[in-house]
């Protein structure tokens, strides 16, 4: 940080000076400006002087510099004031007033007025925010004097340090305690591969248009029967990961697939793609967890518009590479009180709690201040533990506790990422067209193999059908029969094709040689050629009806068969409803 000299010229003000030069006995009545900082400067760097300013503290005073002192003499101003309270900003009158030096409202507040700290912006990853901190030079010499912090107690007055734990207490390994036992294990798998696999297929023989970025409830409920796992918020965040990996584009309002980034993904190993769906996760700003957390509503305005998803992430993960056992389980919400005594302004610039306008899922009332910090940042990191990371594969669950896998381990850089082998199949081929495609075989394979049939359902085996309308799309998207059989001769290896998709592929060889629609329709029979004949000669009946299908068969009218059985009624006629 600066040095006093740097301090006293950039971040204090005038009206300051007279106070520093009471508590550091310096006569600076008449000096300019300059002047007076060079006699503040000299004074409070010397050792006696120090020592004198140092002794008369209290015991919160001395702790406050211990803390500060032990996160490397700076803390964002936030942290530091739900410590040890606001420092009061005042001019030459308000200080005459209110006699801080006298009467400080907070253990901050007597700091600040007596030179000890001092407050000034800085960049961080999060944006701009208001910094507390020791000059250098004069943090230097109070460590050197012979009741220094390093000599004080390990506690301070505030309880919100968390009872008393400094950071230089903390172990090497990180402090969240693991646990000797769990119950409830879920244990990750790499699914998310596949459904995004099957995701990408999605968008190549649709290019669905979007709800704003979002897929509409049709295709979200269309493309749900084929995901693996029918989970709250996977598919919203399978569509997102698949945006932020690269691999999908939205353009003019609907969504493709990035033909050369998802073929390179989609023939990769499963350990290659697991990578580069988290890093793309862990970098991309297009998924913003906070708007998936469940049980919050965070609605636009404030700085809630600049959200920066990608460093609020990347914050919380480095802690948790910190904070949390390597291979053992750990509980939750160990995990959560730890960031919260360590780093609670991950995600908030400035660590401003109160110009967010988030809801709770039941409450009208917005979740501001830090009061509300575990009803919003707690429930955004168990989120990223036990959505994100574990459907991609980093952590395995338990009952309120969480454990990093293979994979968790290498992405928060503790470890090489893994590359075992993948395992080997093939597609099987059945005589009437139908296709079993597991999870072993190849994504890009499948992918292609999506494209020229029709779905029948996901899982392992998915399941596939080659028809007519399976070979309609692929001609749609430039696939001709020769490409299909092409592609299901490779499968199979020297296994012949089945005489049936021979067939089926040759009959549509040159397209579709006719058309014809098919229809639900509605259709009134009577018991005898005579009864149609009147209902048909009488036009209160006639209205209702469409063409004769024969002598006693007649098509109804959409959305008329109400109105027809009542008019049927009226005519003496009695009319059975048959399912």
């Amino acid at each position: 940080m600066k040095t006093l000299n740097l301090t006293l010229q950039d971040d204090t003000d005038a009206g300051l000076l007279p106070v520093l030069a009471k508590v550091w006995k310096v006569n600076i009545v008449g000096f300019e400006r300059t002047a007076a900082i060079t006699s503040l400067r000299d004074a409070m760097l010397d050792a006696e002087r120090a020592q004198t300013v140092w002794t008369a503290l209290s015991d919160d005073q001395r702790g406050a510099i211990q803390m500060l002192m032990g996160s490397g003499g700076k803390m964002p101003a936030a942290k530091f004031g739900r410590l040890f309270g606001e420092i009061r900003q005042m001019g030459t009158a308000q200080i005459e007033r209110e006699n801080p030096l006298a009467k400080p409202a907070s253990v901050a507040e007597a700091l600040y007025y007596r030179g000890l700290v001092a407050q000034t912006f800085e960049m961080a990853d999060s944006g701009p925010r208001v910094v507390i901190y020791v000059p250098d030079d004069l943090g230097r010499l109070l460590s050197a004097q012979k009741n220094s912090y390093s000599d004080l107690k390990d506690e301070v007055a505030n309880d919100n340090i968390g009872a008393g734990r400094l950071q230089d207490d903390l172990p090497d390994e990180g402090f969240v305690e693991p646990l000797e036992e769990v119950t409830g294990i879920k244990q990750a798998d790499t699914s998310v591969v596949d459904d995004v696999a099957t995701l990408l297929a999605y968008l190549q023989l649709y290019s669905p248009t979007l709800d704003g970025t979002a897929l509409t409830e049709d295709d979200y409920n269309r493309l749900q029967k084929y995901m693996l796992k029918n989970e709250s918020g996977r598919l919203d965040f399978v569509f997102g990961i698949a945006l932020s990996a690269d691999l999908a584009e939205i353009q003019t309002g609907k969504a493709y697939p990035k033909r050369a980034e998802a073929r390179r993904w989609l023939s990769a190993t499963r350990a290659e793609q697991v990578k580069a769906l988290a890093e793309g996760w862990k970098t991309g700003i297009t998924y913003r967890d906070l708007w998936h957390v469940p049980g919050l509503r965070p609605e636009p305005g404030g700085e809630l518009d600049d959200y920066d998803a990608a460093v609020a992430r990347g914050s919380a993960l480095e802690i948790m590479r910190d904070l949390v056992p390597k291979q053992e389980w750990w509980a939750l919400e160990s995990f959560i009180m730890a960031v919260k005594e360590t780093e609670p302004d991950f995600q908030r610039p400035g660590g401003d709690y109160d110009s967010w306008y988030i809801r709770g899922e039941d409450s009208e009332e917005y979740l501001t201040g830090f009061n509300n910090w575990e009803a919003v940042e707690g429930a955004l990191l168990e989120y990223y533990v036990t959505g994100p990371m574990h459907w991609l594969g980093l952590v395995d669950l338990a009952d309120e506790a969480a454990r990093l896998t293979a994979y968790g381990r290498a992405f928060l850089g503790q470890s090489a990422w893994p590359t075992p082998a993948d395992p080997e199949d093939k597609i099987i081929v059945k005589d009437d067209g139908t296709l079993l495609i597991s999870r072993k075989v190849s994504r890009v394979d499948r992918f292609q193999a999506a494209r020229f049939t029709s779905w029948v359902s996901a899982g392992d085996p998915y399941t596939y059908k080659v028809d007519g309308a399976g070979i309609q799309q692929a001609a749609e998207q430039g696939i001709n029969t020769g490409h299909i059989a092409s592609f299901i001769s490779r499968a199979l290896g020297d296994t012949p094709v089945p005489a049936n998709i021979t067939r089926l592929l040759e009959n549509w060889r040159g397209g579709a040689s006719a058309a014809v629609s098919l229809e639900k329709l509605q259709v009134m029979r009577t018991t005898a050629p005579e009864t149609l004949d009147r209902i048909l000669d009488t036009p209160a009946l006639r209205r209702y009806l469409g063409a004769r299908l024969g002598p006693m068969a007649v098509i109804v009218r959409t959305g008329q068969w109400d109105a027809l059985r009542t008019a049927l009624g009226e005519q003496g006629i009695m009319a059975e409803v048959i399912d």
